[in-house]
């Protein structure tokens, strides 16, 4: 169970469970293999201990930032390289794929070495502890003896908080950005939703879809919602207000359009065509199932289990993660007398400011790893 050699410009494969030793959820089903994809930068030091874990969002992968000149930028590239935030000439960065998701780690498309087709929903339910119990592995499986920080945004945040709650003894530093401590009512509610668009469209078929025949128009339309919750009002109505001169026209209008329509209909196309509907499924029930104090008392005897330095990180104008659910973790954290900060990006752009407005984040990371 070792860690695939390649260039660094490609993305890298680990199988991180096999039948020596399978992987148990945290409902007790099995995976007897597993298979991480994940990309690194810089240099692992010969004791281990200078690597930073970076963890995407939903529907992110493994490319967190470009390689070389010639590689194509990745989705937190100001953030990640040399001399830059995460200084990659001083830290060895890893960012994995998730488990479930459909770049290149083992999830619901994936082939089921038992039955030889893919799973499906055979693929077993997961948590977000289950996210990073698998990563824990590969981080072991690297060489890494202790994490300087674990940082990720969104889906990839609240897998922050659980690395330091899970394995306080490893990491160093925690930065959960644009996350919670638990789920929101409001959120689950709004994936329910996602979750319902995509296994109405009759080309869902219970889970066995074709590849070629995948519920495109269903998996749209869950973006469309997801990306309403990714925004704000503030910018949408400076961005598109009630203009009905519409950039994108591809799609039949009822009577007219506006212009936010043709957005919305423009960015659930477009992940129509890169993601699994199936992982959407998977990776929507993980973010439900996130509460740190599931299985450990109360909320804070879940915080108390955190004793890195962490670093919470809101957004102003965030409708999917209000300022408040953010700054909940930090102020407990300083009542139980941990060290627990919060800073907040001044920004209108909503819960993706996180990924399209970093500069805030980007001192605010540099300041603290180097502390």
């Amino acid at each position: 169970m070792t860690a695939t050699v390649s260039p660094p410009s490609t993305r890298l494969t680990a199988s991180v469970a096999d039948r020596s030793k399978p992987f148990v959820t945290e409902h007790g089903d099995i995976l007897r293999q597993v298979d991480l994809t994940y990309e690194t930068w810089g240099t692992l030091n010969s004791a281990g201990d200078n690597a930073v874990l970076i963890i995407h969002a939903l529907t992110g992968d493994s490319h967190a930032a470009a390689h070389d000149s010639e590689d194509q930028p990745g989705w937190w590239e100001p953030l990640v390289g040399p001399g830059k935030a995460i200084d990659t000439d001083r830290y060895f960065a890893v960012c994995p794929n998730n488990l479930g998701s459909c770049y290149g780690s083992t999830g619901p498309s994936t082939i089921n070495p038992e039955t030889g087709e893919a799973y499906r929903l055979s693929f077993p339910m997961f948590t977000v502890r289950d996210l990073v119990a698998i990563q824990a592995r590969l981080v072991e499986q690297l060489g890494i003896t202790t994490l300087q920080a674990v940082i990720g945004g969104s889906l990839g945040g609240m897998q922050v908080l659980e690395w330091a709650a899970m394995y306080p003894e490893r990491v160093r530093k925690a930065i959960p950005v644009a996350t919670s401590g638990r789920f929101s009512a409001q959120g689950i509610a709004f994936n329910e939703i996602q979750r319902r668009v995509i296994m109405l469209d009759p080309a869902w078929n219970d889970g066995n879809y074709r590849d070629d025949a995948a519920p495109a128009t269903g998996l749209a339309i869950a973006r469309m919602v997801g990306v309403i919750t990714y925004q704000s009002d503030e910018l949408m109505a400076t961005r598109f207000g009630r203009n009905p001169d519409a950039r994108y026209t591809n799609w039949p209008a009822f009577l007219h359009r506006y212009d936010v329509e043709g957005y919305l209909n423009y960015q659930g196309d477009k992940l129509a065509r890169r993601f699994d509907p199936n992982s959407y499924l998977y990776l929507t029930r993980a973010m439900d199932s996130h509460d740190l104090a599931r299985g450990r008392g109360s909320f804070e005897d879940g915080i108390r289990l955190i004793t890195a330095p962490t670093l919470m990180v809101g957004i102003r104008s965030d409708i999917l993660f209000p300022t408040y659910l953010v700054r909940e973790v930090s102020e407990i954290q300083q009542r139980l007398g941990s060290d627990g900060r919060y800073v907040e990006i001044d920004s209108p752009n909503g819960h993706d400011a996180f990924l399209n407005d970093v500069s805030t984040l980007s001192q605010s990371v540099r300041e603290f790893l180097r502390e």
